[in-house]
């Protein structure tokens, strides 16, 4: 999917994303697996906070994200920071690089924006292909749990000076959430104006990526539950899954 009004206030409604000790945690994996992050890719970048978060600390880093109004912000972010950081325009299911990885992160449960089974088939085996044998496929998807038990039917709502926004998820199936954002942006001669933006989100059951990951040529080195290095709880409601190219 591409977003429009939603990358103009992304960051704003992601404060709590924390993304430098995303970035450590990160980083921590593969200090872990004693693996050289060497020509790394940002997977689904969005805006390039964690992008651009990884390239200060060295890491030689660039981006990839579907929605030209996200690179947009990334790119004029780079820019003000004078960071130099490649960013692409590409599908995640259909990704051409000019050459091979050896590190790629996937955050924020990108994978879940993937609602049919085959397209994420898809981005596992563009992964491998551009992948050297022994590189780190590291990546974190919303559960199950979460999707059944805390967004289903619920409603969130983010009130900031710049905008008021709604965020509406209704269940399409066990694992398909349809969610409904409406932005609320303030107009300079009073009142506001109304946006909205919809799109899916799909649950996968672990068994079923780590099948997809082997089928597309990794193996799977460790499942993590959110921000930690133990095993997930039943209420986990994000996972990180660590793979590696054979």
């Amino acid at each position: 999917m591409a977003y429009g009004v939603f990358a103009e206030f992304y960051d704003k409604l992601t404060g709590n994303v924390h993304y430098q000790k995303r970035g450590d945690y990160l980083l921590e994996i593969c200090k872990n697996f004693n693996h050289d992050t060497g020509i790394t890719l940002d997977l689904a970048c969005g805006t390039g906070t964690l992008t651009l978060e990884l390239k200060r600390r060295g890491v030689d880093v660039y981006g990839i994200d579907g929605s030209p109004e996200m690179l947009s912000e990334a790119s004029m972010k780079a820019f003000e920071e004078e960071l130099d950081v490649l960013f692409l325009c590409q599908k995640m299911q259909s990704i051409d690089l000019y050459g091979t990885i050896d590190t790629c992160f996937c955050t924020l449960d990108s994978i879940n924006h993937m609602v049919k089974k085959e397209d994420v088939e898809k981005t596992f085996e563009r992964v491998s292909l551009f992948m050297n044998k022994g590189g780190l496929f590291i990546f974190d998807v919303n559960t199950v749990y979460k999707h059944r038990e805390v967004l289903k039917d619920n409603v969130f709502v983010f009130d900031t000076e710049d905008v008021y926004c709604v965020w509406q998820n209704t269940p399409v199936d066990d694992y398909v959430e349809e969610i409904s954002l409406d932005f609320f942006i303030p107009h300079p001669n009073g009142g506001y104006v109304r946006e909205r933006e919809c799109f899916r989100e799909r649950a996968y059951e672990t068994a079923e990526l780590k099948e997809m990951l082997r089928h597309a040529g990794f193996s799977v080195e460790a499942v993590y539950g959110e921000m930690t290095f133990e095993e997930p709880k039943d209420t986990e409601q994000r996972l990180h899954f660590v793979a590696k190219k054979i």
